[in-house]
């Protein structure tokens, strides 16, 4: 898990659609605290700061401690909206966490080694059936990202999330079926098949899951 950083908050005593936006013309993005049966907290945030921590990586798997009135509060980044144009932040959601928080959390899938792969060598295609992972993690143990090594893999073989060994303590959400990842395909009708498919089972679960 990648290291807790600090980010310097300001008390936000007006909410609403007029206010959000005369912040964000003061170069700050305006921000909630919520969770752990406490009344939410508004606030904001210095802008560039926030940019760069969401468009560095890692920012909905890291801890932050949120400095606000002389207190540190410890939190998850949870979700943020940016603008379409622009991809600048225009709002962000904090979870509050402790060190016995559990949380659901969507970590990235890293793939490694393709030239190690005999099956892409040969022309095949690595097609991504799941860019992350749902899983259910200790807060202030969210692995930074999966990783998933291609030495050896063929044509047609497949990684499914059994073949991910997880840190102690971090377990899938979706616990009903092996899933997935990624497959070895021949060429780009196969690709578009299988992704077809996975777009299919994903839309299942969601359903599941409503």
């Amino acid at each position: 898990m990648s290291e807790a950083y600090e980010l310097k908050a300001e008390a936000r005593e007006r909410v609403g659609k007029g206010s959000a936006r005369e912040i964000r013309r003061n170069g700050k993005v305006p921000a909630v605290i919520y969770g752990d049966k406490q009344a939410p907290i508004s606030i904001t945030l210095d802008y560039k700061t926030l940019y760069y921590k969401i468009h560095g990586g890692g920012f909905k798997t890291t801890i932050a401690n949120i400095l606000l009135d002389g207190k540190s509060i410890q939190v998850l980044p949870k979700d943020f909206q940016l603008d379409p144009v622009s991809d600048k932040p225009v709002h962000v959601d904090f979870l509050r966490v402790s060190a016995k928080s559990v949380v659901n959390v969507h970590v990235p899938i890293h793939f490694h080694n393709e030239d190690a792969a005999p099956g892409i060598k040969r022309g095949g295609v690595l097609n991504i059936v799941r860019h992350d992972v749902e899983l259910h993690a200790p807060a202030n143990a969210i692995p930074d990202a999966i990783d998933i090594d291609l030495t050896g893999l063929q044509i047609g073989d497949s990684i499914h999330i059994s073949a991910v060994t997880l840190p102690k303590g971090v377990t899938t959400v979706i616990q009903d079926r092996d899933f997935t990842i990624a497959t070895i395909v021949g060429h780009a009708a196969e690709v578009e098949e299988v992704t077809e498919a996975a777009a299919e089972t994903t839309e299942t679960e969601e359903k599941e899951g409503e």
